[in-house]
């Protein structure tokens, strides 16, 4: 069997495992209000490093199950691998600058008073990222810290767990006690309200056995000023949906709202998950994306009571609503007024198709009436034609020092050879919303000669709505991949003049994994790539070897992010660094910025 040939089996196998498709028909989304549960206030703080850490006792990946997605549209002839041209590798620009953000080591080892060395080891990070005033907040799994915009670390990294209020990750007693899952953060800046928004997922855990409990929440913190070093005010949605505590009852919950993605409008701020079914009940059975929507201006100001919750969504031909990605706009003047209010969002043709070539458009009108007693929203979507793009290979890494792997292989039967990486899925990336366009891009796989590599393809979609209608076309899409190498897990940064960059990760052959970036604007596309920061040994994580459950491609992702500031664009991605890292894992995030006037 030739290379290509068991590449493309995998792809196949990948799709067939996860179940046939379905032909059912658009169901009416459903409206409903479920309340929103004021949690009282959460602050930044610094780590307390003056006690002693033993080894790790405690690991833990982020929530990320793949969904058993229903395709309505089957594929047809005209699909199969993009085979672009790769692009070069461009030098870097003068403008350029960046510095290291939280790593590993510093996740680990986060945490004052009673959380210090309260953290388990992670992978993914799940990058979050917002800049403004001056200051640049970066979230992780399972931290935050905030940075000037020169790299000076002015507070943090801080416990999510710590900074919500809730029960420590882990208590290293004998026995030890397990506390709140907390997983998915993300980061916003809103220039019309000058808050700082951050959100994450929070499912119970049994303190004695740190199996899943029963009830999930979204976690919601506004700064109560400018200055993300200063308090927060905290709030939670239950996302268990099954008829407790004002929720609707879905039928496979008790459910976990997973990887929670926010965006904003001039009205209203939108939280989009994926339902799974809570362990061991129905474990990680889909049930549709769900959509969060709630009045900006009475989360900043703490009198929001009610949030109207959007189920049983369906893309057109009926398949079942996945990674809806929300939009954020980097100026007022972005923001869609049409139909009193518009916020767009975009998702993937289906996550687990193997070759699509559409992307689904989504309008939320009528947002002012988020700030009423009696919010009245219309939701549509349109599915559009797109370039081709397919479900991700894995990707490879540049052979090198393995000190976790050698550690391992000295003592178990099971020998573990260097990583792979995991690319995840096609699923929709970040969204932006800028000059009447959404940016946003996805993995892919790239055929080159009798290979695949992980590329990515990106989308420019001009979308309008007019009288409820909603109007959307591609204005400009391409690809980024690099000959014999892989690039994975895109965000596009645009300012308000519809001036973008790109940023991923890069590996392969001749690249540890690094953090990369492109120039990209709605004209010419996506420009040379250009390495930000060069990394500096092998992924080396315990989420790919046999002792922690892995079988041989570690996790990465499972996402960036990129925000505009002004004409300065903002970007934040994973790399493995050349500081100290923890026995269990050595992955680092670098932020660069770049000014694009």
């Amino acid at each position: 069997m030739t290379r290509l040939t068991a590449q493309i089996a995998l792809v196949l196998l990948l799709l067939f495992a996860l179940g046939s498709s379905s032909f059912a028909q658009s169901p009416t989304p459903t409206f409903s209000t479920v309340p929103l549960v004021p949690a009282g206030t959460g602050q930044l703080s610094s780590p307390d490093l003056t006690a002693l850490f033993p080894d790790d006792l405690f690991t833990k990946k982020s929530s990320d199950p793949d969904s058993a997605d229903e395709n309505a549209i089957q594929p047809g002839p005209a699909l199969g691998f993009p085979i672009p041209s790769p692009q070069t590798i461009g030098a870097t620009s003068p403008l350029f600058a960046g510095f290291n953000g939280i790593s590993h080591f510093d996740q680990r080892f986060a945490g004052s008073g009673r959380f210090a060395n309260s953290q388990g080891s992670l992978e993914p990070p799940d990058q979050g990222l917002a800049a403004g005033n001056g200051f640049v907040l970066e979230a992780v799994n399972d931290a935050l810290a905030v940075f000037d915009q020169h790299g000076t670390r002015l507070v943090g990294p801080t416990p999510l767990n710590q900074f919500f209020n809730l029960a420590p990750e882990i208590i290293r007693s004998t026995p030890p006690i397990f506390g709140d899952f907390v997983s998915d953060p993300k980061a916003y800046f809103d220039r019309q309200t000058q808050r700082w928004f951050v959100t994450a997922l929070q499912l119970d855990v049994d303190p004695v056995t740190g199996n899943f409990g029963k009830r999930s929440h979204t976690l919601i913190a506004v700064s109560q000023t400018s200055d993300p070093t200063q308090a927060f005010n905290l709030f939670t949605i239950d996302t268990t949906n099954d008829g407790a505590n004002g929720t609707p009852s879905h039928a496979i919950c008790p459910c976990i709202g997973d990887q929670p993605l926010m965006g904003a409008d001039a009205n209203g701020f939108y939280i989009a998950t994926n339902e799974f079914a809570i362990p061991p009940h129905n474990p990680f059975e889909f049930n549709r994306g769900q959509i969060y929507a709630m009045s900006k201006s009475q989360l900043v100001h703490g009198t929001l009571l009610n949030v109207v919750h959007l189920s049983g969504l369906s893309a057109p031909g009926g398949a079942r609503a996945f990674s809806i990605q929300p939009a954020t706009s980097p100026t007022l003047e972005d923001y869609d007024a049409e139909d009193n209010g518009t916020e767009f969002f975009l998702s993937s043709f289906s996550t687990l198709q193997v070759f699509a070539n559409q992307v689904t458009v989504w309008a939320l009108t009528n947002t002012s009436s988020l700030n009423s007693a009696t919010p009245n929203l219309s939701l549509s979507n349109l599915l559009i034609p797109t370039e081709n793009y397919t479900l991700s290979v894995v990707a490879t890494q540049k052979t090198g020092p393995t000190p976790l792997a050698d550690l391992l292989n000295s003592t178990l039967k099971d020998k573990d050879s260097e990583e792979f990486i995991n690319t995840n899925d096609d699923r929709m990336n970040q969204v932006v919303f800028s000059q009447g366009r959404l940016w946003s891009g996805v993995n892919t796989s790239i055929l080159q000669g009798n290979s695949l590599v992980a590329g990515i393809a990106f989308f420019i979609v001009k979308a309008s709505t007019d009288e409820g209608q909603l109007r959307a076309s591609v204005e400009n899409q391409g690809y980024i991949s690099l000959q014999g190498e892989n690039v994975f897990f895109p965000s596009i940064g645009v300012t308000a003049s519809g001036k973008g960059v790109m940023t991923f990760s890069v590996s392969g052959p001749d690249f540890f994994p690094s953090a990369a970036f492109a120039q990209i604007d709605r004209k010419n596309g996506a420009g040379p790539v250009q390495i930000a920061a060069t990394g500096a040994s092998p992924e080396d994580g315990f989420s790919g070897y046999h002792a922690f459950g892995g079988g041989g491609v570690g996790r990465w992702g499972d996402y960036s992010a990129a925000v505009a500031d002004g004409n300065t664009i903002w970007f934040a991605t994973e790399f493995i660094p050349a500081t100290p890292r923890s026995q269990l894992a050595n992955w680092g995030t670098f932020i660069g910025s770049l000014p694009t006037n």
